[in-house]
């Protein structure tokens, strides 16, 4: 048994005891991360011309974060092209500034994440109805709607905690 007395220890037995994660914390987009690597869809779909769209740096970037947190706390999706595939080699904190020529940034309240998460609808019904805020070539995610619409299913396949807002990413 998992015993946890003092404050500081509080988050490592929360972490020791299988407890999800903040949702859009640095841990969660790992884990987010992980999990794009195993969806088919994802990697085949997008290894050809949307991973190259990338100004010629090697990679595109998506951060995301829930609206009523602020965009203060965002969190990075690192994707590159490798083998054909679309593969996500970073997802944690942002380390580089998006381009939206070529990089996306999405936001929305952490009730309608979830509602994605769990397929309630697709993206092009999330920004129709303005459930999902984004900037970014949009032309561009018009033309990849299923796999994007995987890309939302992953919020509810990566377990997570939305009780509390990321703090200091």
């Amino acid at each position: 048994m998992i015993r946890c007395i003092l404050p500081a220890a509080l988050a490592l037995c929360a972490t020791a005891a299988g407890a999800a994660p903040v949702l859009m914390t640095p841990d969660w987009m790992a884990q987010a991360c992980a999990a794009w690597n195993k969806n088919a869809i994802l990697t085949g779909e997008l290894g050809d011309k949307w991973v190259k769209n990338d100004k010629q740096r090697g990679y595109k970037i998506v951060h995301m974060y829930r609206s009523e947190c602020g965009e203060r706390a965002p969190v990075e999706m690192k994707i590159e092209g490798k083998d054909g595939k679309a593969v996500c080699t970073y997802g944690g904190k942002p380390q580089v500034t998006p381009d939206y020529d070529v990089d996306y940034l999405m936001h929305a309240t952490s009730d309608r994440w979830l509602e994605m998460g769990k397929g309630e609808y697709g993206p092009m019904r999330a920004m129709m109805f303005g459930r999902l805020q984004f900037s970014g070539p949009m032309l561009e995610a018009m033309s990849v709607m299923g796999p994007f619409e995987q890309f939302l299913l992953l919020v509810g396949q990566v377990p997570a905690d939305t009780g509390s807002c990321p703090t200091g990413n």
